[in-house]
């Protein structure tokens, strides 16, 4: 099973292309997910979701969305929520595993976050015909993944150690699924 991490990591590469400068790459964007209501937390105010091929997800539920209040278990849903990705080029860096920076990032002062990973990742391959970025991970793994847009390919070459952070946060709106 691909952990939520590696998933991160071709979201990364679909979302932007890194540069050769020290500066990160930095992503943010609202991405959904859609299942059924498996479980619901009214005081931690998170759902679990169950989706296509039993696969669970908890989202943690911003305050301002109403419609929390209103689900039962077995709703139909899609619920839309903030990731961010931050790519940066690492060139001595060494491999590592995926560890989790859920609390550093609370520390810092983003309350928001309901969980983040890093990793660093080597670029091992660029179709830039059929835009796919094969990578491999310090435990061994390797990911093929698509690229939606050729321009973020810019600057991204093989043999490029990556930092890749994933960091999501908390749900902003709920839609009930008919």
């Amino acid at each position: 099973m691909r952990t939520p991490f590696a998933l991160g990591v071709a979201a990364a590469l679909l979302a932007c292309g890194a540069v050769r400068a020290q500066a990160p790459n930095v992503v943010t964007t609202e991405s959904t997910v859609t299942g059924t209501v498996d479980r619901i937390e009214k005081g931690a105010r998170t759902l679990s979701l169950r989706g296509d091929g039993n696969q669970y997800q908890t989202v943690y539920v911003d305050p301002a969305v109403k419609e929390f209040d209103d689900l039962h278990a077995g709703d139909a849903v899609t619920v839309r929520y903030v990731e961010s990705v931050i790519v940066q080029v690492r060139p001595n860096a060494s491999l590592s595993e995926v560890r989790d920076t859920t609390e550093e990032a609370r520390k810092a002062g983003n309350s928001q976050v309901v969980t983040q990973q890093k990793a660093i990742v080597t670029i091992e391959g660029i179709d830039s015909q059929g835009l796919f970025v094969t990578y491999r991970t310090a435990g061994g793994m390797r990911g093929v993944h698509p690229v939606i847009n050729k321009q973020l390919l810019k600057g991204l070459h093989t043999g490029d150690r990556i930092e890749v952070t994933l960091t999501r946060e908390r749900a902003v709106s709920i839609q009930r699924r008919r």
